[in-house]
């Protein structure tokens, strides 16, 4: 667990100094278990991400840019009634725990003063947010409810006194002293690491797997003094955020952990460093959460075809037979003489064979020499027939696979804003009906909003992340000699860097956008074809999305997801600065 309370607490002291005085201006809920907070402090916006997810719970502050639903939930209809407009006077940890308090001050429908207490319980599959009465310690509303069936310790509903999560009888480890963990250590049994975590509030593994290696030879006199050493950093606020990959795990923290022996990445605060390690994650999981019924979808259809395609190329293979068909039944008709009804096969002379050979051919003994004969005719004919027919049926199911997988590969890489035009795009494909909602007006279509990147010459790159987006990109906005970037014969996005001739180091950094947003993602050397807009083509009749290009070169990328959000910044400080 990373998000300990020593993590809680370098998060409360720049939360405290970030939004103490400001006032609550807007709340958004993005998603089922996030909360963000518009905070206007000392003439600067800051946004505060309060999330309860049972994976990515956390509280910070950030610069990401959330897509929040056209109608509110209801718990952010009650905050935005409760929160909105207030005064935050106080940002605290309860206990060295992972509980964060924000008391805030505004008047009520009579004008009256009165303080409401916003609690986020950073719990794992427990987290919570609740929202409280402060004079009364009575509960208005929560994001979880939590009935007396489900737990009988606390009752988390509006109207029931807030009761705080168990402490288990833990210690402050602000408050330790040399004899403290003395006392609450067993130096005989062992697991000194998991003895720290059961004694004091707020540490994880992580910190007492740190203290522990710091001790060296671990015993009653380095233990101590390698424990406190990192509380008293923790006390004077001598963080130093950083983040810990390995290649297959990633950690991160506010205090350096050695014991990883791995070259953290440095960070300039715990909140940037929260920004940039749920980069994606928590994204992927709104994503999940609206296009779950698209994904199942596009999955079944995929399977559907993919036995299609079986039977079909069965079919096929019996279709090529109709030149066999064909020798049967005009050998047949020359040796009608020969043949009685009853017989199972015959083996006549092959007219046709150089060598004058002779050929088998299986009889059905309840027909007769002609209506064998016939038999095999009309089984040409039909073979003959088909095979037209059925190649055609093949190229269209084929396309239709290459569909379902274009759309699941784009699904891995959407927001939530894409979601919706991929939904869109179904439903104008007829895979999904369009969804009844009461007095809902139509909406007027509108030019898709492309994800806009910046190369480090400063050049514009523009990337397509569903079908819709691609045709629009390629085909209307992109000019002639624009060049053009798609992954080589795996469903991937357009990518258009907006400049005829750019530099080498912008192609590859475009090709790394183009292998990123596509199914390699997560492969080496990807092999990315390049060229001008004007040798795309998008033919008559197909698909969305789909299109033929021709005078290509190939570069091969590896995706490399920190050179991505790098242009992204970029482009966002670029579209910050005043025109």
């Amino acid at each position: 667990m990373s998000f300990d309370g020593v993590f809680t607490y370098a998060i409360v002291g720049e939360l405290e100094e970030a939004l103490a005085g400001g006032r609550i201006t807007k709340i958004h809920q993005p998603s089922a278990y996030e909360i963000v907070l518009l905070v206007r402090a000392r003439g600067h916006n800051h946004k505060v991400m309060l999330s309860a997810h049972p994976t990515y719970a956390r509280v910070h502050l950030t610069n990401e840019t959330y897509n929040n639903p056209s109608e509110p939930p209801m718990f952010c209809m009650r905050l935005r009634k409760q929160l909105e407009g207030s005064i935050i006077e106080s940002v605290r940890q309860a206990d060295f725990d992972r509980i964060i308090i924000i008391d805030a001050k505004g008047r009520d429908e009579l004008g009256d003063l009165q303080t409401k207490r916003l609690i986020i319980e950073v719990m794992g599959r427990h987290s919570n947010i609740i929202l409280v009465d402060a004079s009364t310690k009575t509960i208005i509303d929560s994001l979880k409810h939590l009935p007396p069936s489900v737990n009988r310790y606390r009752t988390v509903l509006p109207g029931h006194p807030y009761v705080a999560p168990p402490t288990h009888g833990k210690l402050n480890p602000l408050e330790a002293t040399e004899e403290m963990v003395l006392k609450k250590i067993d130096f005989h049994a062992g697991k000194l690491a998991h003895q720290l975590v059961s004694a004091f509030s707020g540490i994880s593994p992580l910190f007492a797997n740190e203290a522990v290696f710091r001790a060296g030879l671990a015993n009653r006199t380095t233990l101590p003094k390698s424990f406190l050493s990192l509380i008293d950093d923790v006390r004077g606020r001598r963080f130093a955020p950083m983040m810990y990959t390995n290649g297959e795990k990633e950690w991160f923290y506010v205090l350096p952990l050695k014991h990883l022996k791995i070259e953290g990445q440095p960070f300039a605060s715990a909140s940037e460093l929260l920004d940039r390690f749920y980069f994606g994650k928590a994204e992927r999981d709104r994503v999940k959460q609206q296009a779950h019924d698209i994904e199942r979808l596009m999955a079944n259809e995929k399977a559907k075809n993919e036995k299609k395609l079986l039977k079909l190329e069965q079919t096929l293979e019996e279709a090529k037979k109709a030149d066999v068909y064909r020798l049967y039944g005009e050998l047949l008709t020359a040796h009608l003489y020969a043949i009685k009804r009853g017989m199972t096969e015959i083996e006549v002379a092959n007219y046709y064979d150089e060598n004058g050979g002779t050929i088998t051919i299986p009889l059905d003994p309840q027909k007769s020499p002609s209506e064998n004969a016939q038999q095999y005719f009309q089984k040409y004919q039909k073979a003959k027939n088909s095979f037209a027919v059925v190649q055609e049926q093949i190229e269209r199911t084929k396309e239709d696979i290459a569909y379902c997988d274009t759309i699941l590969s784009q699904l891995e890489t959407a927001s939530p804003k894409d979601v919706e035009e991929i939904r869109d795009e179904l439903i104008e494909q007829g895979y999904l009906r369009p969804r009844a909602a009461k007095g809902a007006k139509k909406r007027k279509p509108t030019a898709p909003e492309l994800d806009r990147y910046v190369a480090s010459d400063g050049t514009e790159i523009l990337v397509g992340k569903n079908n819709k987006q691609n045709d629009y990109l390629t085909t209307k906005l992109a000019h002639k000699d624009d060049v053009w970037l798609h992954v080589k014969n795996i469903p991937g996005s357009h990518v258009v860097i907006r400049n005829k001739q750019p530099s080498d180091e912008t192609l590859l950094e475009a090709a790394n956008l183009a292998a990123y947003f596509s199914k390699a993602r997560h492969s080496g050397s990807v092999p990315v074809d390049y060229t001008r807009i004007r040798y795309v083509k998008k033919p008559s009749g197909a698909k969305p999305g789909f299109v033929i290009y021709e005078n290509e070169q190939t570069l091969y990328v590896t995706p490399d997801e920190e050179l991505v959000r790098t242009m992204k910044q970029r482009q966002k400080e670029q579209a910050a600065k005043p025109s």
